[in-house]
């Protein structure tokens, strides 16, 4: 794949009036500097109540390439199905409207997807990767990753960084079988790209956090625990991997020892 080719970079976000402006503004010039892909920014708005649509559509209106969607749902994993769904693009990509991962690992990530992998991450837990978060927030991300990696021996090193890349293919044969619409749409995603055999890049990230997230913790916890018993119960249980698998069939056997194996701290 060409590094020239189309990325469409989408940014969901709920009532975020607070930084919506700042962020894009700093990403459209980023990109405009540094990125040899043909980039586009979607701006895809779950239901915010406070302005953000609002400075989301002057936002479009003052740059070309920044384009604004609303969704009148809220949801990770909604906003990423109707942006990515809906494109054309080779390169799907997405990261977290606070910038909290550095953009210098922007490039590293599309590079993996246009070098033939399926999935790209950022992971702030490889070698290289640099993180500056709370004790608390530290403790529930390696528990919740020890806990993917005990009931579906996935060799993901970080499901949830916000800050993640996928090919045109993923879009159009895996996305549309994710049942999450919420935080978990990461993770599932991932779980069912590594059975089906796909190829996942995992790039080391610089990574900040936001101590004005709107993420709630305890209630994103528990939907965590839900999504992931719901995934191993119906899901895991079922021929759903199989059938992945086979909608993915160029793919090798992801049981093979080259098969599927993410490569972890490669950068």
């Amino acid at each position: 794949m060409p590094r020239g080719a189309r990325v469409d970079i989408v940014v969901p976000v709920y009532n975020e009036a607070r930084v919506l402006a700042a962020s894009i503004r700093t990403l459209v010039e980023f990109l405009s500097q540094e990125c040899p892909y043909d980039w586009r920014i979607v701006i895809a708005d779950n239901a915010s109540t406070d302005e953000t649509p609002a400075i989301m559509w002057d936002l479009a209106r003052r740059y070309s390439r920044v384009q604004g969607m609303r969704i009148e749902s809220k949801g990770r994993g909604i906003a990423l199905k109707r942006a990515w769904i809906g494109s054309d693009a080779a390169i799907h990509a997405y990261m977290d409207v606070d910038l909290s991962t550095d953009l210098s690992a922007l490039e590293p990530l599309l590079d993996r997807v246009a070098d033939e992998y399926d999935i790209a991450i950022g992971s702030r837990h490889v070698p290289r990767a640099v993180l500056r978060r709370s004790v608390k927030r530290e403790v529930l991300s390696r528990a919740y990753n020890h806990l993917l990696r005990v009931l579906f021996r996935t060799s993901v090193t970080d499901a949830q960084c916000g800050f993640k890349a996928v090919s045109h293919r993923v879009v159009t044969d895996l996305v549309p079988r994710v049942e999450s619409d919420g935080w978990f749409f990461d993770t599932e995603l991932l779980l069912l790209a590594e059975h089906a055999g796909c190829r996942i890049a995992q790039v080391p990230v610089r990574w900040v956090e936001d101590r004005d997230s709107r993420v709630q913790v305890g209630s994103t916890v528990a939907e965590y625990l839900r999504e992931v018993w719901r995934l191993r119960r119906t899901v895991w249980g079922s021929a759903e991997p199989a059938r992945a698998r086979a909608s993915l069939g160029a793919l090798p056997n992801p049981d093979s020892p080259a098969a599927g194996s993410s490569s972890a701290g490669e950068l």
